[in-house]
Formats: structure tokens, sequence, C-alpha cells
């Protein structure tokens, strides 16, 4: 047997220790918390005691884990994140790259619903401490390289053909993507009770990429 008929083994799983597996659960129950309180009630409203009592545990051993108030909502966001690359490769693999209008549209389509769904934390636009505990987060800035640097890739590749206004910048296309995850005509509409989540999607959407003009 040769050394090019070798095959690279892949790594064994990692096993943990049942105390390490409760720490996760913990740390996995904490950030599911502030998940929910941040999109019901935003940054500057949600407190650690309202955390530390979600989750039914001291607030003590919450800072055991997250420090500061900052530090769970990186948490929050590192989750989120982590959910977009998802939803980024699954589109990658089930959609054409000859539809880069197709993708973004998508994509938009799923921070809407993940929004109404009210999974989707509510941050400030100004905030010294949380956009310092922000950038300072490797998975937080690394997931939003990626994101940023595949959406961009779409957004280039649809004004190239012509499906997206070719005389804007691509990051003001991008930023108003962005914008849908925390657009307050989803809960506006919502709370009228006249339509659906999916009607509510539709008619954004509309607005989005179609504009107003009639």
């Amino acid at each position: 047997m040769t050394t090019a008929t070798l095959k690279p083994q892949p790594d064994p799983p990692v096993r943990r220790s049942f105390r390490q597996q409760m720490h996760l659960a913990r740390e996995d129950a904490i950030v599911s918390a502030v998940n929910r309180l941040l999109a019901e009630k935003g940054f500057e409203a949600m407190t650690v005691d309202e955390v530390a009592a979600e989750v039914g545990i001291a607030k003590a051993s919450l800072y055991k884990h997250f420090p500061s108030k900052e530090d769970l909502a990186a948490a929050a966001m590192v989750r989120v994140m982590n959910r977009a690359r998802a939803f980024l490769d699954d589109l990658e693999g089930s959609t054409s790259a000859d539809d880069p209008l197709g993708r973004l549209k998508a994509v938009a389509r799923w921070t809407m619903e993940v929004q109404l769904a009210g999974e989707m934390p509510s941050l400030p636009s100004e905030n010294s401490t949380l956009r310092a505990a922000l950038t300072t987060n490797k998975d937080y800035v690394d997931g939003l390289m990626d994101v940023s640097d595949r959406l961009g890739a779409w957004i280039t590749a649809a004004q190239a053909n012509g499906s997206l206004n070719q005389q804007l910048p691509a990051i003001a296309v991008l930023y108003t993507l962005y914008a849908r995850a925390c657009d307050p005509v989803l809960g506006f509409l919502k709370g009228s009770g006249l339509y659906t989540d999916d009607q509510i999607i539709d008619m954004v959407l509309v607005t989005c990429f179609d504009g107003l003009k009639g």
C-alpha cells in the first residue's frame, strides 16, 4: 500500500465528562433565554436578573458563564450568526448560482421569518459597551465577515446580470438586507391582525426589492 492510497481518518468524537455536559447545557439554556428576551424586550430593557430567573439559576451562577450583560448579548448574536451561516450553506447547496437575486430574496425571507417567530435578538444601534463586546468576539466577527462576503458576492452578481439596481453601492444593498432583521414594519403589520406571517413577508419583500413606485 502506497501513501497515495491512504485516506485521512476522521478525528475521534470528543468525549465530555458529565460535568462538562451539564455546563454546556446550562450555557445553552442561558443563551436561549437571552435570545427570547432580546427579541421581546431589546437589549436596554433586558436585565441579567430576568435571564437568571428564566433559566432558574442564581445571578452569581450566571456570571460564571457570562461575566456581563454585553457578553450575554454577544453569545445570542453568535448563535443567530451560526444559524444564518447554516442557512446560507443549505441555500448554496439547493439553489443555482445563476440566480443570485433569488438567493438574496430567500435570505431576506428567512431573516423575517426568524424575526416574526420571536427569535431575532433586538440590539440598539448605538451602545459603546455592546459594540466593544461584539467587535472583540472572534466567533461573531468571523461569522459576520463570512455572511457579508457571501451576500456581497450575490449582490455583485445580481447587479452584473441586471436583476438589481446597478447604480446602488453594493454596501447599501447589503445594509438594506441586514435591516430586515430588525424591520419594525413586520411588528406593526403583525400587530394589526389583518395579515398572516407569509402575507407580511411577501409585502415587505416587494417593498424591499421592487420599491413603492407604481
